[in-house]
This record gives C-alpha cells, sequence and structure tokens, in this order.
C-alpha cells in the first residue's frame, strides 16, 4: 500500500509530535511514523498498559497529538527511504505489514542514540545503558535491578538513580565522571526550574543514603556467583561496589542514519553530542524538501525540541506554498542554551579510551577487541569506513550505533587524526534490521523475469 502526503515526519518525540501538529494546522497533509506505540519519544516515554505517563508535559503532548487530522503510523518501523525528482520514498513495516508513503517534505525528527564507553565486564548480564534503565522505569514499570550502580556522566545519570530510588529500589553508588565544579556554569543556571529539579534528585538521593562519587569512571566489572562487583577508580584512589546490576552512560548522540543515508552535509561538534546533520536557521537542511528538528541536529534537549519542530514545519510549509511566519526561533535559541549545557557534561577525556584493555570487546555484534581493532588501524585503517571493510566493524545489528564513537576515539588516539578526517559511516539501508519475508510479500518464483543464460 502506497499514499502520497504533503509532510511526513519521522519520529513523533517532542519534536517530530510538535512538527506534525504545526504542518497540519497549515492544511498540509501530514503523516507520522515512529517504531513506538504511543507519541512522546524517549523523554516523554509512556507505558502501553498505564493510563497516563506520570508526566503532565508528555500527557498533554500526546493528547494535542492525537486531536491533529495527522496519519498516525506508530508502532512503524521504517527500514528505508529514498528521494526522487517529487519528494521522498518512505518505506515502513507495521503489524499489518509493508506500508509505503510518498511525500513532498521530510522532517527528520529521530532524536538521539546513547553513547557507550567499554570498559572490561561491559558486555557482562547485568550492565545496560542508563537509556535502557529508563525504558524499564518508564514504560515497562520495572526496576532495573534490586541494588544497582548508576554511573556514567551528564543528567541522565540522576535522573536513573532518582527514578530508582522513588520506585523502591535501592542505589549502591552514583559515579558520576564528571567534578562537582563542572556543574556549576552560568549556561546550567540558565533554567532555574530545571536546575530546582535537579536539586530535588540530589535531595532525595541525599535521604536514601546513596553515596555519590565524583570525578570517576567505572574501570571494571566482574561477576562474582549472582552479584557483580564494581571496581571505580578516579582522585587517585579505587574502590569496589558489590551490587547486582550496573547502568551506565554517557550521555546521548544524534541519530543520524536517516540524513546520512539521503545525503545531507554533517558537521562534528563534542558540545552538540557529536555527529549531527547541519541545518539553517529554519531547520532546512542542504537536500531539497528535507528539514531536521530535534536531537538528530545536534543535542540540546526536550526543551527546545517543540520549537525546533514547528520551526521546521512552518519552513516546509512556506516551501509548499502556504503564508506562514517565521516565529519561535528566540525561545527555540533559550531553551537550546540549557540543553547545550547539558550535553557539555556527557563528555569525557581520552583517559577513559585509553585504559580499555586489549582484550576487551568493543564491537559487540561482530566480536571485536580492542586488539584486533588497533592491529587494524596499525596496518593502515584510519576511518571509520576503513575499519568497517577491514574488520565488519559496525555491520552487525545494532549498525555501529553501540561502537562507532569509542572506535573513531580509539582511531583518533592511534593516529591523532581528527573526527573530521576519521568521518562516520556511509549511511545504507535497511535502516532497522527487517524480516525479508515482511517486506518481499507473497509472490510465484514461476512468475519471476529469469534473464537467459550468458553465453559461453
Amino acid at each position: 500500500m502506497t499514499a502520497s502526503y504533503d509532510v511526513a515526519v519521522l519520529g513523533a518525540g517532542p519534536a517530530g509530535a510538535a512538527a506534525a501538529i504545526e504542518a497540519s494546522s497549515h492544511g498540509l497533509r501530514t503523516i507520522v511514523f515512529d517504531e513506538q506505540v504511543a507519541a512522546g519519544g524517549q523523554v516523554y516515554r509512556a507505558s502501553p498498559r498505564i493510563e497516563g505517563s506520570g508526566d503532565a508535559d508528555g500527557d498533554r503532548l500526546r493528547d494535542a497529538f492525537g486531536k491533529a487530522g495527522i496519519d498516525r503510523r506508530l508502532a512503524h518501523r521504517v527500514w528505508h527511504i529514498e528521494r526522487g525528482d517529487k519528494g521522498f520514498g518512505v518505506y515502513a513495516l507495521g503489524a499489518d505489514g509493508p506500508f509505503n508513503a510518498t511525500a513532498k517534505a521530510l522532517i527528520v525528527a529521530t532524536g538521539a542514540q546513547e553513547r557507550y564507553v567499554p570498559f572490561d565486564g561491559w558486555d557482562l548480564p547485568g550492565v545496560m545503558g542508563l537509556a535502557s534503565a529508563t525504558v524499564l522505569l518508564k514504560s515497562q514499570r520495572v526496576l532495573p535491578g534490586k541494588c544497582v550502580v548508576v554511573a556514567g556522566a551528564g543528567p541522565l545519570l540522576y535522573a536513573v538513580a532518582h527514578g530508582i530510588v522513588a520506585g523502591g529500589g535501592r542505589v549502591a553508588a552514583v559515579v558520576d565522571a564528571q567534578p562537582r565544579h563542572a556543574w556549576w556554569r552560568p549556561d546550567v543556571l540558565s533554567r532555574p526550574d530545571l536546575v530546582l529539579r535537579g536539586i530535588a534528585w540530589l535531595n532525595a538521593l541525599w535521604h536514601a543514603g546513596v553515596p555519590i562519587f565524583r570525578g570517576r569512571v567505572v574501570r571494571s566489572v566482574m561477576r562474582e556467583g549472582e552479584a557483580l562487583r564494581v571496581c571505580v577508580v578516579g582522585n587517585g584512589r579505587v574502590r569496589e561496589i558489590a551490587c547486582d546490576t550496573v547502568c551506565c552512560g554517557f550521555g546521548l548522540m544524534p541519530s543520524t542514519d536517516v540524513t546520512r543515508l539521503l545525503g545531507a552535509t554533517h558537521a562534528y561538534e563534542p558540545s552538540l553530542g557529536g555527529w549531527h546533520v547541519v541545518v539553517d536557521d529554519d531547520q532546512r537542511t542542504d537536500v531539497r524538501g528535507l528539514y531536521a528538528a530535534g536531537d538528530v541536529a545536534g543535542v540540546v534537549g526536550a526543551a527546545a525540541a517543540p520549537f525546533q519542530g514547528r520551526i521546521a514545519a512552518r519552513s516546509a510549509a512556506r516551501n509548499l506554498g502556504r503564508t506562514v511566519d517565521s516565529e519561535g526561533k528566540r525561545e527555540r535559541d533559550r531553551a537550546a542554551r540549557f540543553g547545550r549545557a547539558m550535553t557539555r557534561l556527557t563528555q569525557v577525556d581520552d583517559e577513559v579510551i585509553a585504559a580499555i584493555p586489549t582484550g576487551v570487546t568493543m564491537c559487540v555484534c561482530e566480536g571485536l577487541t580492542r586488539a584486533t581493532l588497533e592491529a587494524a588501524i596499525d596496518d593502515g585503517c584510519t576511518t571509520i569506513n576503513d575499519l568497517k571493510s577491514a574488520t565488519r566493524c559496525g555491520m552487525g545489528a545494532c549498525g555501529g550505533r553501540v561502537c562507532e564513537d569509542s572506535v573513531a576515539r580509539l582511531i583518533a588516539l592511534k593516529t591523532s587524526r581528527t573526527r573530521e578526517e576519521i568521518g562516520q559511516a556511509t549511511g545504507r539501508s535497511p535502516l532497522r534490521p527487517v524480516e525479508l519475508d515482511a517486506i518481499a510479500g507473497d509472490f510465484d518464483y514461476d512468475a519471476l523475469p529469469m534473464p537467459a543464460p550468458a553465453p559461453l
């Protein structure tokens, strides 16, 4: 089945939902695709079994999204997008089978993905990302463990620790890679309401007796029977902590697989989460008809995302012949200031990469250790695509989402090349794993046109 639209939006998080609502309000036939069963994205993720999310902002977003005149294709996995003379073709797979759409304009609001930094034992059962923990806490209302070490950098660290305590769990320790003074910067104080929320989280952790170790990182995790033993280093000290679960993450990176596939220009900026698609002041990329909003254009947080989405939709509406003003840019930039400050707090220095033991698996999908990757780098692999061709690094089910950043940092450490020189992996389809028989449909092998054998 194929249907035609004026605007297609990828993602129903704060940016995508706002973009779709805005586009529909200007009379544009709009369709939204999202893998989740409800709008809201990761930040406003709701439980499919419980009415309401407990988050007023998320519930308001879903209410407005449900009332707008939008074709909502939730629980649909977009696996391919192509660009043609008249717009874009979007290929998705839902519970009822394949669904294809064409659109004159495409707004990419695919958000961000978690950044992982490998350490000895990071691939053990019981070790998970901070974003995975938020899925359990928000969507399933399940604690990630009975006794949890929460480690990494950035605000998600304290959000997860607070969520565990609020849910009746025990946090054995919070291990923050940043020193205390890193949190007190003028741009952090630009949102006093969010600062107060963070202080409330800290206060709850203090009352629960949770120790917070600042300026330290997890060096290794070992299994001892049914328990985990976590080695924490920093400030000239080594400490071991017993637990049954470790939740660890180092912030977010823009999810650029779609914009890479479509050939848009990208740039590398650590304070925006790394590689991001480049947009102008109207959220337009340099590909005609292609717009980007939210964290895919730089991780600046949920507060800025709806403004970006609405600006992208208005820009698309103007290019499709509607008379629409340009508003919300000042609010977008003000909100982005705080979000960018939070992203800076997720950055850690190269010592963390240098400390990865040679036997640690860095590409889990393909089972590639640091030693294997370093050997390929020593043999002349100086870009992500070089390493991908030589070792299959990043060619597993995750498509490089888990390993690419740390592997690129390893190349930089070994060669002194910049991230711009190291580059990104080439965007390719399928964007997500899909079953071939699900997208091929029914056909008769005998009816397939077969070319004649080549002459000898």
